[in-house]
């Protein structure tokens, strides 16, 4: 069976709608059910599949994950939020970009996209309606800056990315700041030149801002500080070398129940039992789609695809810039009808050594790779951001989407300066 039907199998599946994991699944054995002695049986793709996420870096992912859900039911962003507000609260584009600053802190305790839209959206979108905002531009902001949570370290797609490829997930980490630090003051531009000629609100900003700054600088810096904290320890755990990822996403555990139990007091012993419920309900799909795409990437060596795309890609296109630019446009199609983990999962074993044949760092590959997934998050028929935030403000998701176009323009101008400016993802590292 020929790679060529491997994929439209794969394609068509998704087109209608079977799950991802079950259609990885289904395109992993039918090489072996054709062909009797193709190397790759169903033991093998069995043996793959466990022995791919029976992995120390793959815990990082589910410690990630349930630390982010212990920070939003804490209220942790709030707290991000007002300290945020207190300086910037009354500049023109004061409080957006304050939604935006508060999504790059946030992305720094969860690593995920979805959770960073959820947390900040819920709790920012009323103050910002409530502030003289458009309401369908307030819920387009958190959406699109929601997709720094997979950028800004740490980053879910980079322990991905790193599993796959080999690279170090904490020099991926560090590659990840510049980037993020970039989209932020591209949607922090375009945010600010929206509302110098939209025109703010300035009675109610000038009324929410005054309650702010009536606690004081002492008050809502005491009242944030263990917000602030967060990443400080996280990210200073993996940097310093006392913990690995994997180590430091077990201590954002520990240090999010503490504070949201002891010190906000935001939740409840109680309240743990549904956290732990919600938090295996979210990683378990993920784990499936984690051991399915692994065999299928075992099954797509075996059959040399990556060897067959690297020399297709090479023999058509010819020089660096249009081999990224081809990778580029591919990447965002990608993103916009397929999920950040398989993609990464599957993808990489597949383009890396076309990256590697021009010379990529695959440390900059990486950091390509999740940022164009990551404008994903915002383009229809997936756009996962784009969902959270519609369940959040009841506004249909295409009147999100359209509201979000200048903010993914801006994304995508960060996006091309970091594919043809490598030293953005290499600086620090």
């Amino acid at each position: 069976m020929s790679a060529g039907i491997i994929f439209l199998v794969f394609v068509v599946s998704l087109f209608l709608s079977i799950p991802v994991a079950i259609t990885l699944c289904i395109v992993a054995v039918l090489p072996s059910l054709f062909n009797p002695a193709f190397p790759a049986g169903i033991q093998l793709i069995i043996r793959s599949m466990i022995g791919g996420v029976d992995s120390f870096p793959m815990l990082a992912v589910p410690m990630f994950i349930l630390s982010g859900i212990v920070m939003a039911h804490g209220g942790i962003s709030k707290k991000l939020f007002n300290i945020f507000s207190y300086f910037i609260g009354n500049k023109t584009a004061g409080l957006p970009i304050a939604v935006i600053i508060t999504c790059l802190f946030y992305g720094a305790i969860s690593g995920s996209g979805p959770a960073t839209t959820a947390a900040v959206g819920a709790m920012t979108i009323p103050i910002l309606v409530n502030s003289g905002y458009d309401k369908v531009f307030a819920t387009a902001l958190v959406a699109v800056a929601g997709g720094l949570g997979v950028i800004i370290p740490p980053s879910i797609p980079f322990i991905f990315y790193g599993m796959s490829s080999g690279t170090s997930v904490g020099k991926m980490f560090i590659a990840g700041i510049l980037p993020g630090l970039l989209i932020s003051f591209c949607l922090m531009a375009y945010a600010y030149y929206y509302c110098r000629t939209r025109g703010e609100d300035k009675e109610k900003l000038q009324e929410n801002y005054d309650a702010i700054r009536s606690v004081g600088l002492w008050g809502v810096f005491k009242d944030s500080f263990w917000a602030l904290l967060s990443p400080v320890i996280i990210l200073g755990s993996i940097y310093s070398g006392v913990a690995s990822p994997t180590e430091a996403a077990t201590i954002s555990v520990y240090y999010s129940i503490f504070i949201s139990i002891f010190i906000y007091k935001t939740i409840k012993f109680k309240d743990l039992k549904n956290i732990l419920i919600e938090s295996v309900r979210t990683y378990a799909p993920i784990l499936f789609i984690i051991a399915a795409a692994i065999a299928f990437s075992r099954v797509l060596t075996f059959m040399q695809v990556p060897q067959q795309i690297v020399a297709g890609i090479t023999s058509v296109f010819h020089g660096k810039v249009a081999i990224l630019l081809i990778i580029n446009v591919f990447f965002l199609f990608v993103g916009m009808v397929m999920d950040t983990t398989p993609a990464i999962l599957i993808l990489t074993p597949i383009l890396l050594p076309v990256m590697n044949a021009i010379g990529v760092d695959p440390v900059h590959f990486g950091i390509i790779m999740v940022v164009n997934l990551a404008i994903g998050f915002v383009t229809p028929p997936i756009g996962i951001n784009l969902f959270v935030a519609s369940s959040v403000t009841g506004i249909e998701v295409m009147q999100i989407a359209r509201k979000a176009f200048p903010f993914i323009i801006a994304f995508f101008i960060a996006l091309l300066i970091i594919t043809f400016v490598p030293a953005v993802s290499l600086a620090l590292v």
